[in-house]
């Protein structure tokens, strides 16, 4: 007989005492009465890990250094961030403002100017203050008597000079018998005789020579007066540049006295003293837009004016302009699409066309995180189309260049701007689950180029008088940052037990605080209903049941098929190879324990062990494994001298979804056993926990709910004192069972028992110990091990005598 671990008989377990079922919370230590007393607790309150990581990037201005902050979702990482950093000490680099103005030598490219926190808001002011200014003044100045007796001057002479030289021409024409005649369609030459104008057929009878001459005489007048002609384009040229010579001289003093007032508030930005003189210039090379304006139009305020108005060139478009006093922005970009990051050029509708300018660019969240710091939800970055690569080029170039989706996958080829790219210095702070970090960074090679710091969120917290008075603090901040009634010290109690119960382990306290902060809204408006001045225990249990209850609807259909016979579930007295497992369903949040019904049969065979579920594909890759496992354990502890000859089949009764997880394997092999030895096993009893090769017992998830599933089929039938749950002495550590367990389990109701092997377990749930082998090699009379084992054997007899019985045959 080959050597074999053994596991040595154990008294049959005894029921858990109360006070393992539950930790109750203790806080004893900390002097208050309500929360209102308590001091504010640190922003990110037991993440010391995921503090250092967010201290250490930003105070890193190296390149890539930015960090993916990561836990599970209601850990209210994004809230916390945001506090964190607002909290922070003013950077290094203030932050800017940014405009955008006209490039009046590209203006397809519109110009970026940088200027210090506060200042483009004034400088948008300043421009527009200026140019209404000038749409009043240069108009007045215009129609003053100096101007206007300049400007008839000038006409004055233009008309003087072109009389002049069609005076000198008409007195040359006359001298010969000609005279030059003005008609509408222009200039003309008319043969004259004695003062009269001859006609073409009195003409036509004038002597032959006298013709020719008159006719060589015309031909020179008509060339003289074409020079003339010519001439006067030259004239009106002249006199244009008069003009224009005049309206500058006349508009210069008023427009360089408008300007230099501007200049003087900003004369310690470079930038935009370059930008005023293209002003200065462009005003000067277009006052007459300034002088043709309709009546009342200088009324009109410059940001009130239409797109496509002839002054909005002028203007100064303000990307970003806040006084943030000198601390560093902090922007939370729930939607980060192309446009959302980066700005976007809009466009509208002018005659049919779509048009656009300077004015119409409008700030992406980092133009607004500039100098400071953005804060990005990674699952919407990532669902976003080519929103991850232009971040990716913007933290390379070091500078925010805007794209235009449509233009990048060719849906749109109508003009637009190429605005001038910004600098760009922000610290990028992305938050997400931790699959979509993992996968980042097994996937995107580039990942971990531009994302160095990885902040891990602390889901849960070591519990501890001085993390108990910790979370106090935080529960009490919850409280006061929502503007709700303090808790007293029963209500503080409640929360942290039920904060134990989130992290599924009395020795932890989860961190999700805005599952909690949902918790204490709750309460307190059941306190508000009963009129109480504070949240106590009372009205956070009240608000516990509120919750479950409106998310029970499901666990009721369930638990009501079980108590009306629907789905088969014994409660009472004995049955050979049937056992209750326990099972957790988790929908939308809520998860709630439900027992299934186990059966195992038995029979001689060639030693597999069937798997109903796997072999109809309802069964998950973990379940198969755990009954792969009974397979080991049968083989290795029962009839060693024999070949196994065993055939079983294992189901989950009217299970009609996938079965999923190992937490069933004890359960099925109790149920193996009692086909094997043919003793009964109780049905007031449910088991849960998953076995190894070797008979141990190990640790499942999802224990309180499984534990107060099987309790309410329990109390619905009627407690009888026998009723109990078989569990791991692994997930004893992780109890927070509901106040009604607890009570029944002190009154002797109810029960948990706590086992280590296989063999508490069946001795259990048959009443017969488990057996131990002897000296002799053999399992004590009586015992369960002693009762398979000699089933197994009657197998392997039965299996010989079919096969000698072949063999004879064959003979």
């Amino acid at each position: 007989m080959r050597d074999t671990p053994t596991i040595e008989a154990e008294t049959i377990p005894k029921a858990l005492s109360p006070d393992k079922l539950i930790r109750r919370a203790d806080l004893a230590g900390l002097a208050f009465t309500t929360t209102r007393e308590l001091p504010p607790a640190p922003v990110l309150a037991g993440q010391q890990r995921a503090e250092e990581a967010i201290r250490l990037a930003t105070g890193l201005a190296a390149r890539g250094f930015n960090i993916f902050a990561t836990g599970r979702a209601g850990a209210g990482i994004s809230s916390s961030l945001r506090k964190m950093l607002e909290m922070a000490q003013p950077p290094g680099r203030p932050p800017q403002d940014w405009v955008y103005v006209n490039n009046f030598a590209i203006p397809h490219r519109p110009t970026a100017i940088g200027l210090p926190g506060g200042r483009a808001v004034p400088l948008q002011q300043a421009m527009r203050k200026l140019i209404e200014d000038l749409r009043v003044t240069l108009p007045a100045l215009f129609e003053s008597d100096d101007y206007q007796r300049r400007r008839t001057a000038i006409d004055e002479a233009l008309r003087a000079n072109t009389q002049k030289v069609f005076q000198a021409l008409g007195e040359k024409a006359a001298a010969r018998g000609l005279a030059i005649i003005r008609t509408p369609m222009g200039f003309t030459i008319a043969v004259m005789d004695k003062g009269e104008i001859v006609d073409p057929e009195a003409f036509g009878k004038w002597p032959e020579e006298r013709r020719k001459a008159t006719q060589e005489a015309v031909a020179s007048i008509e060339r003289e007066m074409e020079e003339s002609l010519r001439a006067i384009p030259k004239l009106e040229k002249s006199r244009r540049d008069e003009v224009n010579a005049l309206d500058q001289e006349t508009a210069r003093f008023a427009i360089n006295q408008e300007i230099d007032e501007v200049r003087d508030g900003f004369a310690d930005l470079p930038q935009v003293l370059d930008h005023i003189e293209a002003v200065r210039n462009d005003v000067l090379q277009h006052v007459q837009l300034f002088l043709g304006q309709p009546e009342g139009g200088s009324a009109t305020r410059l940001d009130a004016m239409p797109p496509g108005h002839p002054f909005e060139r002028y203007d100064v478009n303000v990307l970003v302009g806040s006084d943030t006093g000198g601390r560093s922005p902090v922007v939370e970009e729930l939607n980060p699409t192309l446009g959302n990051l980066l700005g976007r050029v809009e466009h509208m509708s002018y005659q049919g066309a779509l048009v656009t300018n300077f004015r119409m660019i409008k700030a992406g969240s980092l133009h607004r995180a500039n100098g400071g710091t953005i804060i990005i939800d990674a699952r919407s970055l990532f669902s976003e189309p080519y929103a991850w690569s232009a971040l990716k080029r913007v933290l390379v170039r070091q500078e925010i260049v805007i794209e235009d989706l449509a233009h990048i996958v060719g849906l749109m080829s109508t003009a637009t701007l190429e605005p001038s790219p910004i600098p760009l210095h922000v610290k990028v702070i992305l938050v997400g689950e931790r699959q979509i970090y993992y996968l980042l960074a097994a996937l995107d090679p580039e990942f971990q180029k531009h994302v160095k710091i990885l902040a891990d969120f602390e889901d849960e917290l070591e519990r501890s008088p001085e993390s108990e008075a910790l979370l106090a603090r935080v529960i009490g901040g919850l409280a006061g940052e929502a503007g709700l009634r303090a808790l007293d010290r029963s209500g503080v109690e409640a929360v942290i037990e039920r904060a134990a119960r989130l992290a599924q382990d009395s020795a932890k306290l989860s961190l999700l605080v805005e599952d909690m902060q949902d918790l204490v809204i709750e309460a307190d408006h059941c306190a508000r209903t009963r009129e109480r001045d504070v949240i106590t225990r009372a009205d956070v249990e009240q608000a516990l049941r509120g919750q479950r209850w409106r998310a029970s609807r499901l666990e009721e259909r369930s638990r009501e098929m079980i108590l009306r016979d629907v789905s088969l579930i014994a409660t009472e007295g004995t049955r050979v190879g049937q056992i209750n497992g326990l099972s957790v369903l988790t929908l939308a949040g809520h998860a709630f324990g439900r027992p299934s019904r186990i059966s195992a049969r038995v029979g001689p065979g060639s030693g597999k062990i069937v798997d109903i579920e796997r072999e109809v594909e309802l069964g998950g890759p973990i379940h198969s494994k755990g009954v792969l496992i009974l397979s080991g354990f049968i083989a290795g502890r029962y009839a060693l001298d024999a070949p196994m000859s065993l055939q079983a089949s294992l189901v989950f009764e009217q299970s009609y979804g996938g079965v999923e997880g190992d937490s069933a394997s004890v359960a099925e092999l109790c149920a193996l056993l009692s086909a094997l030895a043919g003793l009964p096993l109780r049905q007031d009893l449910a088991v849960t926990g998953s076995v190894d090769q070797h008979g141990h017992v190990q640790a499942i998830g999802g224990v309180n709910e499984k534990v107060e599933g099987f309790f309410d089929i329990c109390v619905a039938r009627g407690l009888t004192g026998r009723h109990g749950v078989l569990i791991p002495v692994a997930n004893v550590q992780h109890l927070m069972l509901g106040d009604d367990v607890v009570q029944a389990c002190k009154d002797g109701k109810f029960a948990v028992y706590a086992i280590r092997t296989v063999d508490e377990a069946i001795a259990l749930l048959t009443g017969h110990a488990a057996g131990t082998r002897g000296e002799d090699g053999r399992y004590a009379a009586g015992s369960v091990n002693a009762a398979v084992e000699a089933c197994l054997r009657r197998f392997v007899a039965a299996r010989k005598a079919m096969t000698d019985a072949r063999k004879a045959r064959k003979q």
